[in-house]
């Protein structure tokens, strides 16, 4: 990954746009849209980067397009100039807008109109109102920190929310029906989670082999436990604040490190590069844990 992907701020800000033509103001379009006080000009001056908080090169000389992105950077500005990546500090992405969700997709410069079309794949997947359910979700954040203290009952209440029923009527539109079934929903959730394991088998290691439920546990799992065995890119597919436990101690080490997660809450992806789970099961069947197995690609072993 060679740029970090970042989201900026810029209402009431000053953000200069360089360039008098079709894609300066296709550019500016969005920096508007997002509250910023677009400060427009034809040819660039260095007093014009003053009191700016980011610049965009569009329409302009070649040598005021170097002369920008030069005084910028000289500043510690960020500095785009379309269709050329060497000047540039920051990319422009292509962006899906459910206000206030965002998705931005770049290409690093490299095949904008790559990222176009991914958008549109985005754009026709996710939900129109799907804004409505975030902005659901944020007028509702203080009272479910108030009802439920605990982050793993707190995160596990909300993901059934934004797939349950208050989700559903959000998207359709009925705000304050979904309003009401999420507050009737918190009214009754468990303050304490309930810990499980699912042992997961990932086969020969490939994350394309894995099946789409042990992707969808990966994404679920408060800790990820794991063989040496199990590669990076299986280990990428789980949540990025999911906690990583590499097994060194053998299958009773394994065994106790797992009723003990379990006990304390915990949604726990017990992964093996193979497909053997007996020892595991045997032991959390014996220990009252719940547990469930996931196997792995038929003939991947």
């Amino acid at each position: 990954m060679r740029h970090f992907p970042a989201f900026l701020d810029l209402r009431g800000r000053h953000v200069l746009v360089l360039g008098a033509g079709e894609v300066a103001e296709r550019k500016s379009a969005p920096l508007a849209a997002a509250g910023a006080l677009i400060r427009r000009a034809g040819r660039f001056d260095p007093a014009l980067l003053d009191g700016v908080v980011l610049a965009v090169g569009a329409d302009a000389p070649e040598e005021d397009l170097l002369a920008l992105s030069e005084a910028a950077q000289a500043r510690g500005l960020p500095v785009n100039v379309v269709d050329r990546p060497a000047l540039c500090s920051f990319i422009m992405p292509a962006i899906v807008d459910r206000d206030p969700v965002t998705v931005a997709i770049a290409t690093g410069g490299a095949a904008p109109v790559l990222a176009r079309m991914v958008r549109q794949k985005i754009e026709a997947v996710l939900p129109p109102a799907l804004g409505a359910l975030a902005a659901l979700a944020g007028r509702m954040n203080a009272a479910v920190r108030r009802a439920l203290p605990d982050l793993g009952a707190r995160r596990r209440f909300l993901e059934r929310m934004m797939t349950g029923a208050p989700a559903d009527l959000a998207l359709s539109g009925r705000i304050a029906e979904a309003e009401a079934a999420f507050a009737r929903a918190l009214d009754q959730a468990e303050t304490q989670p309930v810990g499980f394991v699912h042992l997961v088998a990932a086969g020969p290691g490939d994350a394309d082999l894995l099946t789409l439920r042990a992707l969808r546990l990966l994404g679920e799992a408060d800790v990820i436990v794991h063989d040496r065995q199990v590669s990076t890119a299986v280990l990428d597919m789980a949540r990025r604040d999911a906690e990583r436990i590499r097994i060194t101690d053998g299958p009773a080490g394994s065994a106790a490190l797992l009723m003990r997660l379990a006990r304390d809450g915990r949604r726990v992806v017990r992964l093996t590069a193979g497909h053997e789970h007996d020892d595991d099961a045997a032991a959390l069947t014996r220990a009252g844990i719940p547990h469930a197995t996931v196997p792995g690609v038929a003939g991947s072993a």
